[in-house]
């Protein structure tokens, strides 16, 4: 199968300049990056993609055992890096692609270079001292209500992911976004995304890494992104004046304005 096909690639920006890679997160697709990609593709060239079981990404390609783990998202990520023939990208991941960026970069450091962590979460669960927001009860209906009426399910929790209440447009948006997903898809990743434990891994991430968290995010919360610049050994961690879980679209001039100063000074 086609990669680009597969993944319905775009590009934009000049093809010689450096290449920026934008993973988006669960129930989205690379529109999500659209206000971001004019102001980065005035220094780098921007590839953009769906994931499989996302956006315009080809259905045919979906394999349920391949995808039940973000190992298969990462594995993607890898194969199409290297199908592309782009090595040395900066990949930047929001949400569930930061840590999928996280897995592919510790897998072959040689195709990304550097990473951009966007709200990231390695961890939902709450787990002793760690607190990633979520109880075992909390996600078990959260996964549970998705399963009985997915529509139902995301025009309820898209708001609350986008926070922003005073712009319920956004909300819409990303209501209208996870509404275009497959549920059967979508169930699929979800438990992909909310099940994942990607603690461990952190420590072994060897590439510079720019982590953006939001002031207050009811899914990955402030004390989350301090974990993972904990143990992200020489990462930086810049809270952005915004609020939600998707700053790319509630705060995209801040969120380019970071993203830029850090690709400024990766080069």
């Amino acid at each position: 199968m086609d990669l680009r096909t597969r993944n319905n690639v775009t590009f934009a920006g000049p093809p010689d300049a450096p290449v920026v890679v934008l993973s988006h997160g669960f129930g989205c697709d690379q529109n999500m990056w659209r206000h971001l990609v004019p102001e980065l593709s005035r220094t780098h060239r921007v590839v953009l993609f769906d994931h499989v079981g996302s956006g315009r990404a080809d259905p045919a390609a979906w394999d349920e055992a391949r995808y039940a783990a973000l190992n298969g998202y990462a594995d993607d990520v890898l194969q199409l890096l290297e199908g592309l023939d782009l090595p040395q990208v900066t990949f930047v991941g929001h949400s569930v692609s930061a840590m999928i960026g996280v897995l592919a970069a510790n897998a072959d450091p040689r195709r990304i270079a550097a990473l951009v962590l966007v709200t990231p979460s390695p961890c939902y669960l709450d787990d002793g001292p760690y607190r990633g927001g979520f109880t075992h009860e909390d996600i078990d209906e959260l996964l549970a209500s998705l399963d009985s009426n997915y529509l139902g399910w995301s025009a309820t929790m898209a708001p609350v992911i986008m926070g922003n209440a005073d712009r319920p447009e956004l909300g819409d948006e990303l209501t209208n976004s996870f509404c275009r997903t497959d549920p059967a898809m979508a169930a699929v990743f979800a438990r992909a995304t909310f099940l994942a434990d990607n603690r461990a891994d952190l420590p072994a991430v060897s590439v510079p890494t720019l982590i953006l968290q939001c002031t207050h995010d009811a899914i990955a919360p402030p004390e989350v992104g301090a974990y993972v610049h904990e143990h992200i050994r020489d990462s930086q961690l810049v809270t952005l004046p915004a609020t939600g879980h998707c700053p790319q679209l509630s705060a995209p001039e801040a969120t380019a304005s970071a993203i830029g100063r850090f690709l400024a000074r990766s080069a």
